[in-house]
């Protein structure tokens, strides 16, 4: 079974936000075209076996969330009966877990 990707508001801010942040950087369209295409190839590639991802826990417990890795940043997503959900996109760099969870 292959699962369709579903991209949550927040995770299209994120990825929108990324792009701006290349763009920025290289001030080349293609190129955060390209950043952006690779990273959402890297989540396409758990359509065959989304459990395959890293796992998210927090003090050992399973929190629900798996992720993958893209360069400098972690995609969070769910895997629901059908389709894997995108959460967030963050930089791996941030507090991930008060981002996702809060205080």
């Amino acid at each position: 079974m292959s699962y369709s990707i579903r991209y949550t508001p927040e995770s299209q801010r994120d990825i929108e936000g990324i792009w701006d942040g290349v763009f920025e950087v290289s001030k080349d369209y293609d190129t955060a075209d390209r950043y952006i295409d690779e990273l959402m190839d890297t989540v396409a590639g758990k359509k065959a076996f989304p459990l395959s991802g890293t796992p998210l826990r927090y003090r050992g417990l399973f929190t629900g969330f798996y992720y993958v890795k893209y360069k400098k940043y972690l995609v969070f997503y769910r895997v629901n009966d059908s389709y894997i959900e995108v959460i967030r996109v963050i930089m791996s760099k941030m507090d991930y877990m008060r981002i996702l969870f809060g205080d």
